[in-house]
C-alpha cells in the first residue's frame, strides 16, 4: 500500500534520510529507493511504500516525489508533459573544465601523502621495536597494536558495505577513534584499497591529526622513560 510523507530529515553524505509519513514518523530510506529527476530534500513531499524490515522498523521502498509521479500518471493516460526548456550549451561547459583542472592537483598530491603515510608508517614501526627491546614498553603491546589494526580495517570493510546496502553505519568518531588508539595504518590502507573515506576532505583532515597525535604519543613514551609504567 502506498502511503505519502515529507522528507524530514536527509543526509547527503551517506545517501539516506527519513520520511514523516502517516503512520510512521521514522521511516528510513535509501538513495537507491528514491525515483526522482531532483535529488532528495528536507521538506519534499514524497509518496513511497512501506514495509517492515525485521526488528530495524519501517522503511520506504519506490520513493517518488509528488510531482514527479503526477507527472507520470498523465503521460500514462496520454497527456504530454511540458517539453523541459534544453540547456544552453554553454552552461555544460564548465563543469568537465573544472574536472579536468581538479583530477591532476589530486594525481599530483596523491604520491606525496602515500610517501608521507610510509615515512610515518615505517617510523612507527621503528619506535615500537625498539621501544619493546629497550624495555620501554610492554611485549604485549605489539599483539595489541596488531589485533587492532586487523580490527579497524574490518571495521571499514563493514563501513563501505554498510554504505552501498543502506545499512546502518559506523560513525566518524569511532573510526576516529582506532586511528587515534593505533589503528591509523590499517585506516590508511582500507582507505586506499576500497576506496572508503579517501575523498572526504573533512574526514582525511581530522585523520592525519589522529595519525600525528598517535605518533607523538608513542614517541614521548618511547624515548622519555618513566611515562608508561610496565
Amino acid at each position: 500500500m502506498r502511503t505519502q510523507g515529507t522528507i524530514r530529515r536527509w543526509d547527503s553524505a551517506k545517501g539516506f534520510g527519513f520520511i514523516q509519513g502517516a503512520h510512521s514518523s521514522n521511516v528510513f530510506f535509501h538513495i537507491r529507493d528514491f525515483r526522482g529527476g531532483t535529488p532528495p530534500a528536507e521538506g519534499m513531499r514524497v509518496e513511497y511504500e512501506e514495509i517492515q524490515v525485521g526488528g530495524k522498523g519501517p522503511r520506504a521502498m519506490d520513493v517518488r516525489p509528488l510531482a514527479a509521479h503526477a507527472t507520470a500518471a498523465a503521460t500514462s493516460t496520454g497527456a504530454r508533459p511540458a517539453a523541459r526548456t534544453p540547456e544552453p550549451p554553454a552552461a555544460r561547459r564548465p563543469q568537465p573544465t573544472a574536472q579536468r583542472r581538479t583530477r591532476p592537483q589530486r594525481q599530483q598530491d596523491a604520491p606525496a601523502a602515500a610517501s608521507l603515510a610510509m615515512a610515518l608508517m615505517l617510523g612507527w614501526l621503528c619506535l615500537l621495536a625498539w621501544g619493546t627491546w629497550a624495555q620501554r614498553l610492554p611485549l604485549w603491546l605489539l599483539g595489541a597494536m596488531a589485533t587492532l589494526n586487523l580490527l579497524t580495517f574490518l571495521i571499514y570493510a563493514l563501513d563501505k558495505s554498510a554504505a552501498r546496502h543502506g545499512s546502518w553505519r559506523t560513525s566518524e568518531r569511532q573510526l576516529h577513534l582506532l586511528a587515534l588508539l593505533g589503528g591509523w595504518p590499517a585506516a590508511w590502507w582500507a582507505q586506499q584499497w576500497l576506496r572508503h573515506k579517501s575523498s572526504k576532505q573533512e574526514f582525511r583532515g581530522m585523520y592525519w591529526v589522529t595519525v600525528l597525535l598517535n605518533c607523538a604519543a608513542v614517541g614521548a613514551v618511547v624515548l622519555q622513560p618513566g611515562l608508561l609504567p610496565i
